[in-house]
């Protein structure tokens, strides 16, 4: 049965991918390389996830909103995979697992409007992208975990903090090989603009006309409200950003990589920043929390929206 995404209809949606800071900083879980896949292989690795899918879905059936569940995979894809032991075999299993995991997750959640969104990342560091690839070696890149999540029961495809256009373009062509429904987000830096320095116009428009417009729809990631609030304007191209799911901490990207402690920032603050945005372009219908936030970030703004 295919689900109605966000940008089909009025539903407000919740999401979280904080998920690997709070691990590391707060719960003091290692993750090599920053994967979350390998907790699916051990019970206690399990119970830990599987405690942030209920209390995200909580929050979202006590505010009646719908959640998207992002899958464990951002780093699941080839040269990020085996940095840290895992072949290509291996990364099939993770991938499939992953979206399993979260299936079996929802058939117990009750009545929540839900989505299963098969998260992908870039293929290098997403702050200081080196080397980047054309459409074409982007696609081709992609192509193999794409295929694999092709065959699961995700509801989406989404390339979270993606840094320059031609790697969303080659991730959309990808996704549009399997007609598989992909959103593009990307991050920012301080001043607003992608960390190749383009802006954000220049980069959805970018994508846009290089795909037929195949992107369900766009959103920001990984980075403080301050930093993109003034960005989005009423112009067409800011209608096609229809979620947020921002950053708790001011900090740049560079300070983030280098920090040894969380900047959790301010909840009330964040959850009140989001719910602002929220007011302003009503085209926004995904928001959440990524780096440095938590239940309390979310509750913060669930409670706003």
């Amino acid at each position: 049965m295919r689900r109605q995404l966000p940008h089909e209809g009025t539903q407000l949606f919740l999401t979280y991918t904080g998920m690997e800071t709070d691990l590391i900083f707060t719960q003091g879980v290692d993750l090599p390389g920053f994967a979350s896949f390998p907790l699916l292989e051990t019970a206690e690795g399990r119970r830990r996830l599987l405690s942030y899918v209920q209390d995200l879905a909580k929050l979202a059936q006590a505010t009646d909103m719908g959640v998207i569940f992002e899958s464990t995979t951002w780093v699941a894809n080839a040269d990020r995979g085996h940095a840290i032991g895992y072949r290509a075999a291996d990364l099939d299993k993770a991938n499939r697992d992953a979206i399993a995991f979260l299936v079996e997750a929802r058939s117990t959640l009750g009545d929540v409007p839900t989505l299963i969104s098969a998260n992908i990342g870039p293929r290098a560091d997403a702050y200081a992208p080196q080397d980047r690839m054309t459409p074409e070696q982007a696609a081709a890149y992609h192509a193999t975990q794409i295929a694999t999540l092709t065959t699961t029961q995700a509801d989406l495809i989404t390339g979270y903090t993606l840094a320059y256009p031609n790697e969303a373009i080659g991730i959309l062509q990808a996704a549009k090989a399997h007609s598989l429904p992909c959103i593009i987000a990307f991050t920012v830096e301080m001043d607003g603009r992608l960390p190749t320095g383009d802006t954000l116009e220049a980069a959805i428009t970018a994508v846009d006309a290089a795909t037929n417009g195949y992107a369900s729809y766009f959103m920001i990631n990984c980075a403080h409200p301050d930093h993109f609030a003034d960005v989005l304007t009423n112009a067409p191209w800011a209608h096609r950003v229809q979620g947020i799911v921002a950053n708790a901490s001011r900090c740049s990207h560079a300070e983030l990589d280098n920090a040894t402690e969380l900047d959790a920032g301010n909840p009330t603050e964040f959850g009140a920043q989001l719910a602002a945005l929220r007011h302003t372009h009503r085209q926004l219908r995904v928001l959440g929390g990524c780096c440095g936030t938590d239940m309390r970030h979310l509750g913060e703004l669930a409670g706003r929206l």
